[in-house]
């Protein structure tokens, strides 16, 4: 009984883990009561039991366990903290309650587990429970399975992760032990319920009477899908619909209409990856290339076997496709080629979406092959392309396919459009765009007058597929030449009777795509209808030999033409009457005008065709260039142009002149051609056919047509960009600087939007097809014009043998070939047969030149072929990621260029689809890392969608977050907000879960950080801009860079610069600045806080301005060696401050961070450049009413004035006083103070509105400039003139008025003497003037800006009458008379009233006396501010004023230290007074928890320095009553440690441990002394760690160690120091468990030696 009195005193949580077990079962019952009795789950109760919980579950006695196991349900349960223990008592649980005989320990077990997923701890769990399967105690598999059934039964699919159960369960069919083996039966019935026959392939496996007794449990399961009937904590609205649901007796009523559908399993997901390509016989590429048959064939049979287990892993089987490839293609036996189908078949589907890299290099073949008719052979074919569509997409394949679709053989051409029409069922309307329905509707529509009835039925059933995919309305604006029975035959009905052509959406008509065909007439029928229509005179007189006639005939026939309608004008009979003789030959110039004008008229008004244009065009091109009717043919051109398309009209119009050999009129078309191009746009341009023309006019003798030629080359050049100059690369030097200078012209400007020409029906289709093409990332159809050649004849087997040859001469040989190749074609067409495999083996050549030369051709591949370029992204795209990780620099940088050139071309979507990207960078490569996180940093911000296989990046994206690699770290951190502006926080988050604890929470934390400055989503492109810029063409500026990969020079280089430099230069980030306040005041970051930079604040500068300025400012305002870039980047910030006043305010705090840095450099130039910009920023923040806070300020405002005597930073009072700081809260009389202590004069300095809330002026002095600051006020002190008596009431009633009612409510207040009357003021005035004026006459150098203007300070009384009497002051109306101590009391003036209406600014000022080096004064502040203490409704005015307050007095202290001691004429009873009143005030101050909580850590470790200092100073012994004094130090002390905010004084008394063991000279008594303290705050820490930041300490813990390592501190002559850190750390230990670990703010904290003491 002794023993039980002993424990049954002791705390519950004591008891928990006492050796005795009646003891632990009495403190887990008492426990459970505990834990069923809190309320509140985040009490601090709940932490005491947070490193228990384990040894809840894992006790030894059976009966202990028991009552554990229910107090551990009940915390689980019901504590906020629950979630951090799920590991280690899911792990305890699973080893030491599962073998238990009792079934109710089992029971508890297992709702412990669903507890922990209740509270969102799934996959731990689960984790933990398939660890449990391993296990050799077959009692804890059957307990762990049963735990897995339950669990899946209740939570559902969405909850449990069925993937990584069905990996484990086929072996639990294996076991020997039978209760296993039911349990396992058990959970798969389970599991089928979830996802029925996707369970079916994992478990083929398994024993056949096991599968047949599945099968036969599975028939009996009902058809309706289960539902979640426990929820998480999150899911409580659905909860609460459930048990409303079941309360209504509807279960299964529409249980499924608002939830989400229960995710569908893909079967291939729960299937584990075989290794093949091991497997593969070792002779198989020698009998694949066998002369016997029976060889290859045996081959073939080997992989055929291999390739069907239905999921392969990933590597390379470039080597065995290629073989594939190469039976299919060549082999003559059908039966190999079947066999080789079957294998390409069987890779496709094992490797899904990895194979999409060789897709491009198969389609063609298996194509072409569709020539054999046997059965068998289509058949095996038809699988093949079928199984390697599904591994990329249509647009990658489309080109491969549109070049069979007019092959000869009708087989060929009849297969190509049954896979397609195969593939359009797999499509949707995202995946089958309109740009791809353009592409192959034409081919279609070509098949379906094909004369095998084969074809056109394969055309019509694609046809038909594509509509009913897109709908009709997307399909029939191709289809306006097909007639009616055809189109029906489609699958496309016109709906009741009207054409196709006609079909009209709600409010929108398709855009007519069918042009106006017309028959040529004879002369004779063109006579008859004319005359139907035309005046008989008019007739008569059209071939008068009299010119008037002829003119006045004119006149009849234009009024004739204006008055017809539309549908009665014989278009063509009227202009063949115009040609009638003398036609075009017309010799007077006034009826040409006039014929002119008319076919302008019946082309505006008529039903114009290209047969009646071909009537006019010769007149109109042969008259172009007359003087005087050259305008009226351009007029006519045009309107020929807007009725027939302006490609086949400048084509035509082209051809002729060129035919002519007459020079006005070849320059006067191409003046009116490139007119006319931006008027129509360029859409359907035959560039080709122009290019020919122009090279033909660029050869002109007549300069007016060369001059002509290159106008209309810069106009081509908006639309089309830098490739066009290509074409012009072999024309002489001085004729391409012509065109240099015309393209320099055109750079930075838009193409205009066409108006004519336009139809009105497809401007909102030709919208939205731009928009398709802008989410594909594609480059506009302008690329599609240009003329491209096919060079896959002359990529060789030789070229690509030597490409792979041993000796590297013969492989350079070889790419130099390809380059020649590339280079002599421009352009090219993406089938480039066998090159893509060969230049894949190359960038992983040993030789880095040859590596390079790939990159360089790749470099040209990218620009020659243009957008087509998509389908080689997996196969070539992807390596080239690949060479990121070379650990070559020059190498990598190569490798980044080609990948910049390759994404120009194709867009970002491409390279995110698929688990490539994924893959690259699983690869554990830092170089490869860093440089594909960076590159997606700065390409994913322009995203507006991306394919959700980015998600696949983001697990890896989390590992390099941790890398050891400090680039890799940085450069994932950058990314990590352009992840989540397109996956989202939430998801991200979710993601953490997978990762193991230690890593979980600095992830979130960093996700946390991300969210902040996620930058947001470009917005969509108007819709109306976007459809004008698709129609006219769209100038591809992006391409602007292409010039220059190859090499060569470019002009358009600057272009893209000047373009980059043309958007914001501040980044909106939402709560960026917020953040970074939080970060600082959190300690997370360092706090701008230095006497001189270090190189880790300029560089924490740069991260934080990476988010939110343009890279390009950024760049600028670091560049190292150039300042004249700093000038420029702070001239554009000058310039941009109105257009982005929203983000400069956003980016401030880091705006004047960085002009701080400048004010440590010596180049004057800046920092003139800087004064200029202030001088402009803070009026405009005043006149947007922004006030700095004491965040911004404080990081600026010390360094300005610290740097305010550099002589070109003197800001003297001028004309229009310029406010530096608006609304921050420093007191104008203590800065005037200041600046007056650091010999400045306040008078020639601009100083508004201030209070000093923050000590950081005097915070940043060092011990010497503090001493020096200390002597200065001991001499004004001594210095101070006795006041003038005061004024009388009535002359301060006088004045009074004028003080009220200043004319500027931020007026300057400058310093004046206290008795100076106001009318001396113009004759001090006038004596300033003539000092001055005899400086400027000595002086004239001395710039006017520099100089003080007296004539406006003297004319401007209300400024003068403003001047406040800063030294006089009266209180007895704010306070009430003090009765202790009663000294002399100093008169003061009565006009402080007035001056000081603010409590505020009173106790501003008294504080700022409390520093006084005049005794007296000192000891009336104190005294005063001790009454203000001692009464409880006037204590809160100190509130805010508490850090100002401490330090004046620890400034007093120093003062009585080193100078009042030191003065053997002061009276030590005044400096005991003194002492008695600095005591007094603390111990006041101290008391109340609520004031003395606002000290700041640097202001408490001085004032404990000064006390400390105080105890042992033997002097104050001498004084009487000296003992007694100590002894209230010594009780102030004890009331500082107490009341002060615990984290704040704890910090500090560890700072100053580490000051005092670091100065030699210090007294070791006073390191004893700091340690008592610190043993007293240890002793205490159980009743005040909740209210303790733990990261802080350790952060000071961690600091302190980094001066003094464990064996620096070892050396040490005493031990107490060392004694006294692990006795602090294991207390902290001991009272926060495995928190301590979780070190936030330490960065590479397992380098920290802090971080393994912890451990």
């Amino acid at each position: 009984m002794g023993d039980d009195s002993e424990w049954m005193k002791l705390p519950i949580d004591q008891k928990c883990e006492h050796k005795v077990w009646k003891a632990r079962l009495n403190g887990y019952e008492e426990a459970l009561k505990l834990f069923q009795r809190i309320e509140d789950e985040k009490s601090p109760e709940w932490g005491k039991y947070l490193g228990l919980l384990k040894k809840f579950v894992t006790d030894s006695n059976a009966v202990a366990q028991l009552k554990g196991l229910e107090a551990a349900l009940a915390y689980v349960e019901n504590a906020h903290l629950a979630g951090k223990t799920s590991g280690e008592v899911v792990s305890g649980v699973v080893s030491k309650v599962f073998n238990q005989p009792k079934a109710r320990a089992k029971e508890l077990g297992s709702d412990i587990c669903l507890m922990y997923i209740e509270i969102e701890r799934a996959e731990v769990v689960q984790d933990e429970l398939i660890k449990g399967l391993d296990n050799k105690n077959p009692k804890i598999v059957v307990t762990c399975i049963e735990t897995l059934r339950k669990a899946l039964s209740e939570f559902g699919s969405k909850i449990i992760t069925l993937k990584p159960v069905v990996k484990v369960l086929p072996k639990q069919f294996e076991s020997r032990e039978k209760a296993v083996r039911d349990e396992a039966k058990l959970l798969s019935v389970e599991i089928y319920k979830w996802i029925r026959d996707a369970l079916r392939p994992p478990l083929q496996g398994i024993n056949s009477v096991q599968l047949k007794e599945l099968e036969e449990e599975w028939v009996k399961l009902p058809t309706t899908a289960p539902k979640q009937s426990r929820f998480l904590r999150s899911q409580q609205a659905l909860k609460a619909k459930f048990e409303q649901q079941q309360a209504a007796g509807r279960d299964e009523a529409d249980g499924d209409d608002d939830d989400e559908p229960a995710p569908q399993v893909d079967p291939y997901e729960l299937l584990e990856p075989v290794e093949i390509l091991s497997k593969i016989p070792k002779d198989f590429y020698d009998k694949i290339e066998a002369k016997k048959w029976q060889e290859r064939k045996e081959a073939l049979e080997a992989l055929e076997t291999l390739a069907k287990n239905p999921k392969l892993e990933n590597g390379d089987y470039g080597d065995l496709v290629r073989a594939l490839k190469k039976v299919i293609g060549k082999d003559a036996n059908v039966m190999l080629v079947t066999l080789a189908a079957k294998c390409l078949a069987g890779l496709a589907a094992g490797l899904r979406k990895k194979f999409g890299t060789y897709a491009g290099h198969v389609v063609p073949t298996i194509l072409e092959k569709f020539k054999e008719k046997k059965p068998q052979v289509v058949q095996a074919l038809q699988e093949a392309i079928d199984a390697v569509f599904l591994t990329t997409t249509l647009q990658n394949i489309s080109e491969d396919v549109l070049g069979v679709m007019d092959n000869k053989n009708p087989s060929i051409k009849q297969q190509a459009s049954l896979f397609l029409a195969r593939s359009f069922r797999h499509c949707t309307q995202a995946t089958l765009p309109k740009s791809m329905l353009k592409a192959f509707c034409p081919a279609f529509l070509k098949q379906v007058n094909d004369s095998a009835p084969e074809v056109r039925d394969a055309a019509y059933e694609a046809l038909g597929t594509a509509m009913k995919v897109v709908g009709e309305k997307a399909v029939n604006p191709f289809l306006a030449d097909l007639d009616k029975l055809k189109l029906d035959k489609s699958g496309g009905p016109p709906k009741k009777g009207k054409s196709a052509s006609a079909l009209s959406a709600k409010g929108k008509k398709v855009p007519e795509t069918k042009e106006f065909i017309e028959t040529e007439l004879s002369i004779e029928v063109c006579e008859e209808k004319s005359a139907a229509v035309l005046p008989a005179s008019c007739m008569q007189l059209l071939d008068s030999t009299n010119w008037k006639e002829r003119l006045a005939s004119m006149e009849e026939f234009q009024k004739a033409v204006e008055q017809m309608d539309k549908n009665e004008m014989p278009c063509q009979a009227l202009v063949r009457m115009l040609a009638k003789k003398p036609g075009w030959k017309e010799t007077n110039f006034q009826v040409m005008q006039m014929k002119l004008h008319i076919v302008g008229l019946i082309a505006q008004k008529g039903s114009f065709s290209k047969t009646s244009a071909f009537v006019v065009l010769d007149g109109l091109v042969d008259k172009i260039g007359d003087v005087k009717c050259g305008g009226k043919a351009k007029e006519g051109l045009t309107a020929t142009a807007e009725a027939c398309s302006l490609p086949w009209t400048a084509e035509q119009v082209v051809s002729m002149v060129f035919a002519q050999k007459n020079p006005k009129n070849q320059a006067e078309t191409l003046n009116w051609l490139s007119n006319a191009m931006k008027e129509f746009g360029f859409t359907g341009i035959n560039v080709k056919g122009f290019i020919n023309n122009v090279k033909t006019a660029l050869g002109a003798t007549n300069p007016a047509v060369r001059t002509a030629a290159i106008t209309l080359l810069g106009v081509m050049y908006l639309y089309m960009g830098a490739p066009l100059r290509m074409f012009f690369e072999d024309e002489k030097p001085a004729l391409l600087k012509q065109i240099d200078d015309e393209f320099e012209k055109m750079q930075g400007q838009s193409p205009p939007a066409a108006f004519r020409g336009t139809k009105k029906g497809g401007a909102e289709e030709d919208g939205e097809e731009a928009d398709e093409q802008e989410e594909d990332g594609g480059a506009p159809d302008i690329m599609d014009l240009l003329p491209r050649t096919d060079v896959s004849d002359k990529i060789t087997q030789d070229m690509v043998d030597k490409m792979a040859d041993k000796n590297w001469k013969i492989r350079k040989e070889g790419l130099d070939e390809v380059a020649a190749v590339i280079s002599e074609a421009k352009f090219i067409q993406p089938s480039i047969g066998e090159l893509p495999m060969a230049l894949k083996g190359r960038l992983n050549d040993s030789n880095k030149i040859l590596c390079q030369q790939t990159l360089t051709i790749l470099q040209q591949i990218a620009v020659a072929m243009g957008p087509a370029l998509k389908q080689h992204v997996k196969s070539l795209g992807m390596p080239i990621i690949t060479v990121l990780g070379d650990s070559k620099t020059n190498v990598r940088a190569a490798a980044m260029t080609t990948l910049q050139a390759w994404v120009e071309q194709t867009g970002m979507k491409d390279w995110l689809e698929g688990e490539d990207l994924s893959e690259e960078l699983k690869r554990e490569n830092p170089f490869l890392r860093q440089e594909v996180l960076g590159w997606l940093a700065e390409k994913l911000p322009t995203m507006r969608t991306v394919p959700s296989d980015l998600m696949l990046c983001v697990p890896y994206l989390f590992t390099c977050l941790e890398d050891r690699n400090g680039d890799v770290r940085k450069k994932a951190q950058d990314a990590l907000p352009t992840f989540m502006m397109h996956l989202g926080y939430e998801k991200m988050l979710k993601a953490t879960c997978k990762l193991k604890p230690a890593s979980k929470e600095p992830v979130s934390a960093l996700l946390e950080k991300a969210r902040a400055v996620m930058p947001a989503k470009p917005a969509p492109p108007p819709g109306k801009a976007g459809a004008a810029k698709s129609i006219s063409g769209g100038a591809p500026t992006a391409k602007s860079g292409w010039h220059g990969v190859l090499g060569k020079k470019a002009p358009v280089t600057k272009a893209k610069d000047e373009e980059d430099r043309s958007g914001v230069i501040f980044i909106l980030v939402p709560n960026g600045k917020e953040q970074r306040i939080k970060e600082e005041k959190g300690l997370k970051v360092l706090k701008w806080n230095f006497q001189t930079p270090r190189d880790e604040y300029v560089d924490q500068l740069k991260t934080q301005m990476s988010t939110c300025f343009a890279r390009w400012l950024q760049d600028e305002l670091f560049h190292a060696s150039d300042f004249q870039r700093q000038v420029k980047a702070i001239g554009v910030m000058g310039e941009r401050m109105e257009d982005e006043l929203e983000g400069t305010v956003s980016c401030l705090d880091l705006i004047l961070k960085w002009f701080t840095l400048r004010f440590f450099e010596t180049n004057s130039t800046v920092l003139m450049k800087v004064l200029e910009y202030l001088k402009q920023l803070f009026p405009t923040l005043s006149r947007e009413n922004y006030h700095l806070n004491e965040y911004e300020a404080s990081s600026f405002i010390p360094y300005l004035i610290l740097k305010v005597s550099h002589p070109y930073l003197i800001l003297k009072v001028s004309n229009s006083p310029t406010s530096v700081v608006t609304n921050w809260s420093i007191s104008k009389a203590f800065l005037a103070n200041l600046l007056s202590c650091f010999g400045l004069d306040p008078s020639g300095y601009i100083i508004s509105g201030v209070n000093l809330k923050h000590p950081v002026f005097l915070l940043q002095l060092s011990e010497k400039e503090m001493s020096m600051l200390e002597e200065r006020v001991k001499r004004s002190a001594k210095k101070t003139p006795a006041a003038a008596p005061p004024p009388t009431r009535q002359a301060a009633e006088r004045e009074r008025p004028q003080r009220e009612h200043p004319s500027n409510p931020n007026a300057t207040f400058m310093r004046k003497p206290a008795q100076q009357p106001q009318e001396e003021v113009p004759n001090k005035l006038n004596q300033a003037r003539a000092q001055n004026a005899e400086r400027e006459h000595s002086h004239p150098s001395i710039p006017k800006e520099f100089q003080l203007d007296l004539d406006m300070i003297e004319n401007d009384h209300t400024r003068v009458s403003e001047l406040p009497d800063l030294v006089q002051h009266k209180l007895e109306e704010l306070l009430e008379p003090i009765m202790m101590p009663e000294p002399k009391i100093r008169s003061v003036s009565p006009h402080f009233d007035d001056l000081h209406n603010s409590t505020a600014s009173t106790i501003n000022f008294v504080i700022s006396q409390v520093a006084s080096g005049d005794i007296n004064t000192s000891i009336q502040a104190l005294a005063q501010i001790d009454e203000v203490l001692r009464q409880e409704d006037k204590a809160d005015a100190m509130s805010g004023h508490i850090d100002q307050f401490l330090i004046a007095t620890f400034m007093q202290l120093r003062l009585i230290y080193n100078t009042h001691m030191a003065d053997d004429r002061l009276d030590k009873k005044d400096i005991f007074k003194l002492y008695s009143c600095i005591i007094g005030n603390m111990l006041s101050l101290f008391s109340m928890e609520s004031l003395a909580r606002e000290a700041s850590m640097g202001v408490l470790k001085d004032l404990m320095h000064g006390l400390i200092t105080l105890m042992l100073d033997a002097r104050v012994e001498d004084i009487e009553d000296g003992q007694q004094l100590i002894r209230s130090v010594n009780l102030l002390v004890v009331r500082v440690l107490e009341k002060s905010d615990q984290t704040n004084i704890l910090s500090a008394l560890l700072v100053l441990l580490q000051d005092s063991l670091t100065t030699s000279s210090g007294s070791p008594m006073f390191s004893e002394l700091v340690m008592k303290c610190l043993w007293r705050m240890i002793r205490f820490l159980p009743e005040t760690i909740n209210s303790i930041n733990l990261d802080r300490i350790l952060l000071d813990v961690h600091n302190f160690m980094k001066v003094f390592p464990k064996e620096k501190l070892k050396q040490l002559k005493s031990d107490v120091p060392h004694r006294t850190l692990k006795t602090l750390l294991h207390t902290l230990c001991k009272l926060t468990g495995a928190k301590v670990l979780y070190i936030h703010v330490i960065h590479s904290q397992w380098f920290s030696e802090l971080f393994y003491l912890c451990r």
